[in-house]
């Protein structure tokens, strides 16, 4: 008997990589972080104030079998500025000659879902759309460009395009690009063979993520980000990190250290050192510094946990309020679904 050939699949965001959960996890847990980029990518000038709406992000192709009718774009998003406009803002890990018929199809299927009909008119709008490399090469293209020929006249537009490996750490900060920051160790990963052997270029490597943290803090601290932001963001970190790094140990195991919490644990050590503050102000006129600091420390730490856990719990609602199915949910939060479920109860 003969093999039969499986039907290949069409390339779907369904089974996602390290690299596309980090991204929708950013998306969905930090929203408005997305809004620097936005303005970097589109040349738009959003304040930062305005309110990011999240849109189901799954779209099911008419007059496709069951099995291949699903598609998953990385983001849908509206913000809410003088008027609504709509992004769709895609992670590509490498480039891809496909690439820019999924944007269009992607868009189309966008502008289809939001389409007005008033008379014998119908009306649809092509969203502004982005695509964001991982990695990049001299070839890659700065835009991408789409030309429709219509019985009624031709008509073109662009999809943009972000690069990673164009941005220094500097500059991601400089400009308030947090959002695009667990991606950063791609700039440094044609290097991994040299700093894996190196120890001085692995230094200089590790010194730029001591800078990474530093100025991580120092964000916090101006209040431009969130404690919870700032955790997701070194979370992200650390799982892009594990992927792209599997192969280099010393690379992996040094970078890690840093984001990990062996050199800075920020959680911890803020959290503890506001307690000891408090705790020898008053132990000075009670005699019981040290006592008040720990319970000051570990009551702080635990808030911050339960925090966190709330954000999460709404996160996961949110998600299943815009049509998610439990699986993603799973998926993009990293959490079991016997506790997704509990949370939507």
């Amino acid at each position: 008997m003969s093999k039969q050939k499986r039907a290949r699949k069409p390339k779907n965001k369904a089974f996602g990589t390290p690299y596309d959960d980090a991204f929708k996890t950013l998306l969905v847990d930090c929203p408005r972080l997305l809004i620097p980029v936005v303005n970097e990518v589109f040349g738009k000038s959003y304040t930062g104030s305005e309110q990011v709406i999240l849109r189901a992000n799954e779209h099911f192709l008419p007059g496709v079998s069951a099995e291949n009718k699903k598609r998953i774009t990385d983001s849908a998003f509206t913000i809410m500025g003088e008027k609504p406009e709509s992004f769709l803002f895609e992670c590509q890990s490498r480039p891809d000659n496909s690439m820019i018929v999924r944007m269009f199809e992607y868009a189309a299927q966008e502008a289809i879902d939001t389409r007005e009909i008033k008379g014998n008119t119908l009306y649809v709008t092509i969203p502004n759309a982005a695509v964001l490399f991982l990695r990049s090469t001299k070839s890659t293209p700065a835009v991408m460009k789409i030309s429709l020929t219509t019985p009624g006249g031709s008509v073109s537009f662009d999809f943009h395009v972000m690069k990673i490996r164009d941005y220094s750490l500097k500059e991601l900060f400089d400009k308030g690009l947090y959002f695009l920051l667990p991606f950063y160790i791609f700039v440094h990963e044609t290097q991994f063979g040299v700093y894996n052997e190196d120890k001085e270029k692995r230094r200089q490597l590790t010194d730029e993520y001591v800078t990474f943290m530093e100025q991580l803090e120092q964000a916090v601290t101006d209040g431009r980000l969130s404690v919870y932001e700032r955790g997701t963001i070194l979370d992200m970190s650390r799982r892009v990190l594990e992927q792209i790094a599997a192969k280099y140990n010393t690379v992996r195991k040094g970078v890690g250290e840093i984001m990990g919490g062996k050199v800075l644990d920020y959680e911890t050590k803020r959290a503890y050192n506001a307690g000891k503050a408090d705790g020898i102000a008053e132990g000075k006129a009670e005699g019981k510094a040290e006592g008040r600091a720990e319970g000051r420390a570990e009551g702080k730490a635990e808030g911050l946990l339960e925090g966190q856990l709330e954000s999460r719990r709404q996160t996961a609602r949110k998600m299943h309020e815009l049509g998610m199915e439990i699986k993603t949910i799973t998926e993009v939060l990293g959490a079991d679904e016997s506790t997704i479920e509990e949370w939507l109860k």
